[in-house]
This record gives structure tokens, C-alpha cells and sequence, in this order.
């Protein structure tokens, strides 16, 4: 995406939620430095994701490699295709809720690269760090009950990634507070 950055921690929950190669385990050190500098993390978040990096950092690269595989491509109740958890299976809603996506994306004149579906979470969280603070709890928010149910199985399977999933759900549910606080006379 070509698009200015404006929420580097949107893309920094996307990488490490991403496939644990080379590239991303020799990131971890700046990502750490990133987290504990950070602006707007609450004490409690900036926790969570430096236990993951430090998780991933004590990983032998094959076990975290494993560990991923066994996580997100063996279980389905852990796709991070978010309508996956929206819709039943075989469900002809999917589609063009995928679809509908696509097309805000590309509204804001966002292309997809490659061959990864739009409601892939890391791509989610790519395309929310290029909008500002309350667009992208906003957008996250609109996607918040299936990051619920994709965290409480990750939490159901003891996962290390259940504490990034917590943070986007959280993310998204601050928008929802907000709303709720201007409707309150």
C-alpha cells in the first residue's frame, strides 16, 4: 500500500501477526523498541505486545514457524479471515461481504498485492494504520465480534497470538465507547 503511515502500531500488530520468517524474526528488535516508546499504548497493551515479541524472540526459528502453522493453518476456529467467523460455512454472504470490502479499499485508493483476501487481519490492520487514530478504531470496530470469537478460540488453545487479537478487539471497542458516550445526554 502506497499510502502515508499513520498508525506505525497498526502495522507493527499486522507483522507479528504475519507468517514468522527471516525477515520478520530479524525485526523483532526494532519492533520491540518501537512498543516501548509508543504513544497511545495503555500500561496494559504495551505489556501484552512486548510479552509477544519477547515469546517470539525466545522461539527457535523452526518452533515459532511450527507454532504458527499449527495455530493459523491447521484449526480453522484460528483463520484470521474474518468472515470466516462471521458467516457459517458454505454461506453465500461471505462473497460479497469480502467483495464490499474490497471496494472500500479501493475507494481510498488501496490495491490489494498478491493473492491475499481482504478480510485477512494482518491486511486489515495494514489498511487501518494508513487512517488516523479514530477512523481506525472506527473500521475495527465495524469487524469486532468476529475478532472476538477468533480471540476467545485463540485463548481456548492457550495461544500466544490470543494477546494480539485482544489488542485489535480492544482497539475496535474503544469506538464503540465513544459512540456510545456522545449518544448520552
Amino acid at each position: 500500500m502506497d499510502t502515508e503511515v499513520r498508525n506505525r502500531l497498526y502495522q507493527v500488530v499486522s507483522a507479528l501477526l504475519g507468517y514468522p520468517d527471516a525477515e520478520l524474526r530479524a525485526a523483532l528488535p526494532e519492533i520491540r523498541d518501537y512498543l516501548v516508546t509508543a504513544p497511545d499504548l495503555e500500561r496494559e497493551e504495551r505489556s501484552a505486545l512486548l510479552g509477544m515479541v519477547h515469546w517470539m524472540e525466545s522461539q527457535l526459528p523452526l518452533d515459532l514457524e511450527s507454532a504458527y502453522v499449527q495455530t493459523f493453518d491447521l484449526n480453522p476456529d484460528h483463520d484470521l479471515h474474518l468472515t470466516y467467523h462471521l458467516f457459517e460455512e458454505g454461506d453465500r454472504e461471505r462473497g460479497p461481504a469480502m467483495i464490499h470490502l474490497a471496494e472500500h479499499y479501493e475507494s481510498y485508493g488501496l490495491a490489494i498485492v498478491g493473492n491475499e483476501l481482504p478480510d485477512y487481519l494482518p491486511l486489515i490492520l495494514e489498511y487501518a494504520s494508513t487512517l488516523d487514530d479514530d477512523e481506525a478504531r472506527i473500521f475495527l470496530g465495524n469487524a469486532v465480534h468476529a475478532v472476538e470469537t477468533l480471540g476467545d478460540h485463540l485463548e481456548k488453545a492457550e495461544s500466544p497470538y490470543a494477546s494480539l487479537v485482544r489488542f485489535v478487539e480492544r482497539r475496535g471497542r474503544l469506538a464503540e465507547l465513544s459512540t456510545m458516550k456522545e449518544c448520552m445526554p
